[in-house]
């Protein structure tokens, strides 16, 4: 298991590649043994992390297919969608309980940043700014910077530590959703609640902020977060990294050089190292994997139809 310090990402799949280990050469007169091959795998997330991140994917989908069908309920595929869920009624139940359930993930994620902090003994601010920080630095700038001159062929790609820029977006817009998102969800679930302190017109504008905010995050995650995480060339069609927990060796020197050499430098690489998940295990990964990626890809589909052939 990983050291409590070196947690939390999102990124890859790929066969394993199997590293050979050097062996000495054979003796005069004997026969050559086969090399050793180490099937090891570099330990990306911890179990509670793939798990929350499971419970979000699951969530998620179900908040974007109720909340769009409604918000669409004027197009045939969201009355279609309504009635096999029971009607726009009963969506509305399914969308309140996946909330409870993604409300739920971002505690216990929340509980989890203060266990990991207990268990390294370490303070906020270098638990918050440290080398495998979350937060943004000068340095993310520069990357981003890189990777659109490497796009365009005009240098070299950046040497990427243990997050890159876009997955701390990805993970920073997710606060971002709880809290906009998230409350003004919260003052349509209560609106008596919540009027008694604020004015009434604030529902409108809940009702506005809460449609147009989850559809940008919606369409944002199921192509831009999609498209970084699993159809980049060297990803395609699908990286698994976050539900096994487990990254080939190959692909942190290849993604994460600098993470790599520190973790060398150190003498820690071997405490991240375990054997591959079982294939079973892998095989009902994706299988998982495949459906969240369809309704995705759906859901945008959806949208795009919606936006341009019969928005109201």
């Amino acid at each position: 298991m990983p050291n409590s310090n070196h947690e939390f990402a999102a990124t890859a799949d790929y066969e394993p590649q199997p590293v050979a280990v050097q062996e000495p050469p054979p003796v005069a007169g004997t026969a050559s043994a086969p090399a050793t091959v180490d099937r090891r795998e570099f330990v990306r997330f911890p179990r509670l992390y793939r798990a929350l991140h499971a419970c979000m994917i699951v969530s998620f989908l179900t908040l974007a297919v109720t909340g769009l069908s409604l918000k669409f309920s004027y197009t045939g595929w969201a009355a279609r969608l309504s009635r096999l869920m029971g009607g726009f009624e009963t969506e509305g139940y399914i969308h309140r309980f996946a909330a409870v359930i993604m409300f739920g993930t971002f505690t216990a994620h929340i509980v989890g940043l203060i266990r990991q902090k207990q268990r390294s003994q370490t303070t906020w601010s270098a638990l918050l700014f440290g080398p495998n920080t979350l937060v943004p630095t000068k340095r993310d700038a520069q990357e981003f910077v890189g990777t659109m001159k490497w796009f365009v062929g005009l240098g070299p790609r950046p040497e990427y530590g243990r997050w890159s820029y876009w997955e701390k977006f990805d993970y920073f817009a997710v606060f971002w959703g709880i809290v906009v998102i998230g409350s003004t969800g919260l003052t349509l679930w209560f609106p008596v609640f919540f009027t008694r302190f604020l004015p009434g017109s604030f529902i409108n504008v809940a009702t506005i902020i809460h449609s147009d905010e989850a559809l940008l995050a919606t369409g944002f995650i199921f192509t831009v977060h999609f498209f970084n995480t699993h159809l980049r060339p060297e990803k395609f069609p699908m990286d698994t990294t976050i539900f096994t927990g487990h990254m080939p060796l190959a692909e942190l020197k290849r993604d994460k050089p600098r993470e790599y050499d520190a973790l060398v430098a150190s003498g820690q690489l071997e405490e991240h190292l375990e054997e591959p998940q079982p294939e079973i295990v892998v095989k009902a990964i994706r299988f998982f994997a495949w459906i969240a990626l369809t309704i995705g890809f759906s859901v945008v589909v959806w949208i795009i139809y919606a936006m341009l052939f019969a928005y109201r």
